[in-house]
């Protein structure tokens, strides 16, 4: 794998999760990472856990739905790490609520964070590296659920297929400046997010007991297990990488094979 040793690197939602085991890896491969959260003090923790482990890291604290903020982060990393070279645009909220009573107050909580937030995110980053002098990378967190709709994660699934049309959109806007932009789709993953997202399936009285829906739907993987943050890293590494360069507007899917296109 070519070195991402220098690189300057933003990790939204990167306090825990996906997002915490992204930024650990490539600080470890040599990355300055901008840790970046709703949290501050949780990604000041992160960061200071890569810093410990000799990394180079700053924590940011940011609401991806406030451009005036992600702006502000990615002139902070900047300012730090000398330039942008890759954004992942990796927070998210899920929540689920049966078909017909998902309200407009949902549909705009999950929306504006998992798309408008990866819009925004995509827009400022693109800005910076054009005044760079061109090339960068993005990489956006999507899921299975941006390849199949299910029930009820309706405005959930909405929101991630969202982030698969605005990665084709933008790899095709930019392609020619040698901006990339990439993502990756995760299954079901041993996060905090899935201790929400089953939590509402027992609250909406489609399971009776704790992480059964979580285990039902990890068992249409054809790995055999759910997968775990680390199960994230390899993909992100390839990504972040020069190793990907001839390579833009893709949905990568690490889930085990719970999907096949």
């Amino acid at each position: 794998m070519p070195s991402l040793k220098d690189k300057s690197i933003v990790i939204t939602g990167a306090a825990g999760g996906i997002g915490a085991a992204i930024a650990k890896a490539l600080a470890a491969d040599g990355a300055r990472i901008t840790v970046a959260d709703l949290s501050e003090a949780a990604a000041r923790t992160v960061a200071g856990e890569i810093t410990a482990a000799g990394g180079t890291a700053i924590a940011v604290a940011v609401d991806v739905r406030q451009r005036a903020q992600v702006r502000a982060l990615i002139d902070q990393a900047v300012a730090a790490h000398g330039r942008l070279d890759v954004l992942f645009n990796n927070a998210g909220v899920a929540q689920t609520r049966p078909f017909l009573d998902i309200t407009e107050e949902d549909w705009r909580f999950v929306t504006d964070v998992n798309a408008l937030g990866v819009l925004i995110g995509m827009q400022e980053a693109i800005k910076t590296f054009k005044t760079q002098g061109g090339g960068g990378k993005i990489v956006n967190t999507a899921s299975i659920a941006a390849k199949q709709g299910y029930e009820p994660l309706a405005h959930y699934c909405a929101s991630k297929f969202a982030v698969v049309a605005l990665t084709q959109a933008a790899a095709r806007a930019f392609g020619k400046e040698q901006i990339t932009v990439n993502a990756f789709c995760p299954g079901v993953v041993a996060t905090d997010m899935w201790k929400t997202i089953d939590k509402g399936f027992r609250d909406s009285g489609l399971t009776s007991h704790d992480n059964e829906a979580f285990d039902t739907f990890a068992a249409g993987a054809v790995l055999g297990r759910p997968s775990t943050p680390a199960d994230l890293v390899g993909v992100a590494r390839f990504l972040a990488s020069s190793a990907s360069d001839f390579m833009t507007g893709q949905s990568l899917l690490v889930d085990g094979g719970m999907v096949f296109t």
